[in-house]
């Protein structure tokens, strides 16, 4: 019976030190062109997976079979465009994550004037105001383990500022100035906040382009390319990886030299 007992301990103890040496990710937005790549970039790192949709809920299943089914840990429905959505979407996941990625993905190009209010409110909500609540409520357990990572996917545009794209570029600024400020506070507690600026990426929302002016477009990027979600997917891999162990706060530009 001692025997058997002591087995049974060893076999827990066991199981808890395989959960303590899994990472566990958390994509929001990784239904996405960006975010699926992202997804499986994060787990060809050996770190287990969750995905945040909301539009895409049958491209789960195809995300779901580009990885290693050990590194799968599900998919979250979450509407993030009001603060009753975002809240539901928290309360509906666990909130012990290692490392979380936010990569939600809509686009606005129009004139200035011609943003309603209703926009302005669903760009704030989805592009900050969850990220703000969602970061709140995953940053209690990687203050409690002394380490966390978390990497924002922002945009050029919130660096630089775009024409017909001041909704787009009003909250993809306030993304950067978010990491910068919080990468400060919680590096006392072992956690590293980055972010991304992705430039012209051949995506979906890019595809609408007509040829000329997607080669008007190649003409003014020094690499004369877009880029592809593989390349933003390789700099949000490294910035979740022990090779950027020491950087933080940083801005990770993955333009071709489009500035």
């Amino acid at each position: 019976m001692l025997s058997i007992g002591l087995k049974r301990k060893e076999f827990q103890c066991s199981k808890l030190n395989h959960r303590q040496m899994n990472k566990r990710c958390l994509i929001i937005g990784g239904s996405g062109d960006i975010g699926s790549r992202i997804v499986e970039k994060v787990a060809a790192s050996n770190i287990d997976v969750a995905v945040h949709y909301r539009t895409n809920k049958d491209k789960n299943s195809d995300i779901q079979a580009n990885i290693p089914q050990s590194r799968w840990l599900g998919s979250y429905y979450g509407d993030l465009s009001s603060e009753e959505g975002i809240e539901e979407f928290i309360d509906s996941m666990p909130k012990d994550w290692d490392m979380l990625v936010f990569a939600p993905g809509n686009h606005s190009t129009q004139l200035f004037q011609d943003i309603t209010s209703e926009q302005m409110d669903e760009y704030y909500f989805i592009h900050v105001k969850a990220m703000w609540m969602i970061t709140r409520a995953l940053l209690p357990t990687m203050i409690q383990n002394k380490q966390g990572k978390i990497v924002v996917v922002s945009s050029l545009w919130g660096e630089e500022g775009a024409s017909m794209e001041v909704l787009y570029s009003t909250v993809k600024g306030a993304q950067i100035s978010f990491v910068k400020a919080l990468a400060k506070e919680v590096a006392p507690s072992g956690i590293r906040v980055n972010a991304v600026t992705p430039g012209f990426i051949s995506t979906k929302m890019n595809h609408q382009l007509s040829s000329g002016e997607t080669n008007s477009i190649f003409e003014e990027i020094p690499l004369g390319r877009a880029g592809t979600s593989e390349e933003v997917a390789n700099g949000v891999a490294f910035l979740l990886g022990d090779q950027s162990s020491y950087i933080t706060g940083h801005i990770l530009r993955i333009n071709g030299g489009w500035f």
